[in-house]
């Protein structure tokens, strides 16, 4: 919005950037937060040396997230490494997710002939371009659900599994009935996302996801941008059904609209759902992952009797989040049950042992209406995913829904960089 010439007033509550997104340090921050009693032991090394995510994403470095970095130099505030390994859960035991034909062809997760068969699709998927019915091979990508894709290919129930959890990031089976377009896009974007890096499809920036809205907050100030921290939010000020102003600590900041979180504007949201996150200490990398001090474990909803996955997303002191030697691992996945605990025990068990857990629930809120009349346009709460696809797509959502026309990034790239060059890849540490 500053770049696009709004002027644009940033108020939080909080005394930190991010909000419900935001990094934790110090240590001693965390363990205040969720109320534990200790201090944090001195095998924990020093609290300053601790940035712990609330909520655990990575981005796909091919991803939405990414292009907006790029496009308006928000990297040059950032530095990322890659993550080290992407992972899927199978009967009890965790496999690299095979996302080329090689791996395919090694992959322990199948038998040889259904290797041969899944290589086959990924080709198929490689080369598909909607632009182009040559590639569709007697799909049609409108129309042609996924399930049907799958059958021709004669995919497996396991294949299938990591097909749609590991690699095209689907939360739940409802997309097998749906026609197949925007899955074949999402496996693209995986095998695409892996293409630049190597090791997996994912980035993690360095000191923890608090960097992130720092870094739009100062791009923002460039722009003319004002942020405000340790804001009050006594009252959204309305006149004829729509926002004028917020108030704060007696004094009115006069607006024409209004960009917020949920937690903001309760009576103007409704609860979808909720997340459970259970942020946990290690001090070692989780096993069969090769030692990596940085992966991604998708355990698919089938493979423990659920309706939505599991997700465990690990990082390390490599990444300047952790005390040297230390792993941060967090679990998450959307509550099914009265007891959301024991709906996460196959991915603890995976990282015992844990030397301190950190146990959230977080309600889901969803904005009751587009915000087109009152001029209040709310965020959606961050879901389950582990990456930040769901999210770019809410903000693009709200540009659309403020300004009327869909989020351009050729024309963003244009006006930040003044040029129609494109911007310096994020630097990779």
């Amino acid at each position: 919005m500053s770049v696009n010439g709004k002027k644009v007033l940033h108020m939080d509550r909080n005394p930190y950037y991010g909000g419900e997104s935001s990094s934790i340090t110090p240590l001693e921050e965390l363990y205040k937060r969720f109320e534990l009693t200790d201090s944090p032991p001195e095998s924990m090394g020093r609290g300053r040396d601790w940035n712990v995510d609330l909520i655990p994403k990575f981005l796909m470095a091919n991803g939405q997230l990414v292009k907006m970095l790029l496009y308006t130099e928000v990297t040059r505030y950032l530095d990322f490494k890659v993550v080290e390994g992407s992972f899927v859960y199978k009967g009890g035991k965790i496999y690299k997710v095979p996302s080329t034909e090689t791996e395919a062809l090694a992959s322990n997760l199948m038998g040889m002939f259904e290797k041969r068969r899944f290589r086959k699709f990924l080709v198929f998927v490689a080369n598909f371009d909607e632009n182009d019915p040559k590639t569709f091979e007697g799909v049609d990508p409108k129309v042609t659900t996924m399930k049907d894709v799958y059958k021709k290919f004669d995919l497996g129930q396991d294949v299938i599994d990591f097909t749609g959890h590991a690699l095209a990031l689907y939360r739940t089976d409802d997309y097998l009935d749906v026609p197949c377009l925007e899955t074949i896009n999402r496996i693209k974007l995986y095998s695409e996302s892996l293409a630049r890096y190597g090791k997996s499809p994912y980035l993690y920036p360095l000191y923890g996801l608090g960097e992130l809205p720092q870094g739009f907050a100062r791009l923002s100030a460039i722009y003319g941008g004002t942020y405000m921290l340790n804001k009050p939010v006594e009252e959204i000020v309305m006149e004829d059904g729509h926002v004028v102003g917020v108030k704060s600590e007696g004094e009115v900041a006069r607006c024409k609209q209004l960009i917020c979180d949920p937690s903001y504007i309760q009576d103007r949201v409704r609860k979808a759902g909720q997340v459970i996150r259970v942020i946990c200490i290690l001090s070692h990398p989780i096993k069969n992952t090769n030692d990596a001090n940085s992966c991604q474990i998708i355990i698919p909803q089938n493979q423990v009797n659920r309706k939505s996955d599991i997700y465990v997303c690990m990082i390390s002191y490599a990444h300047n989040v952790a005390a040297q030697g230390k792993y941060i691992a967090i679990v998450s996945t959307t509550v099914e049950t009265s007891e959301p605990e024991a709906e996460i025990e196959p991915a603890l068990e995976l990282l015992e042992p844990i030397d301190q857990k950190f146990v959230s629930l977080s309600d889901l809120y969803e904005p009751t209406d587009d915000g087109t009349e009152s001029q209040i346009f709310a965020s959606s709460a961050y879901d389950a995913t582990t990456h930040f696809e769901t999210t770019c797509n809410d903000i693009k959502d709200i540009y659309k829904r403020m300004t009327g026309s869909d989020f351009d990034f050729e024309n963003m790239k244009f006006r930040v960089c003044g040029s129609d060059s494109f911007c310096s890849c994020p630097s990779l540490s």
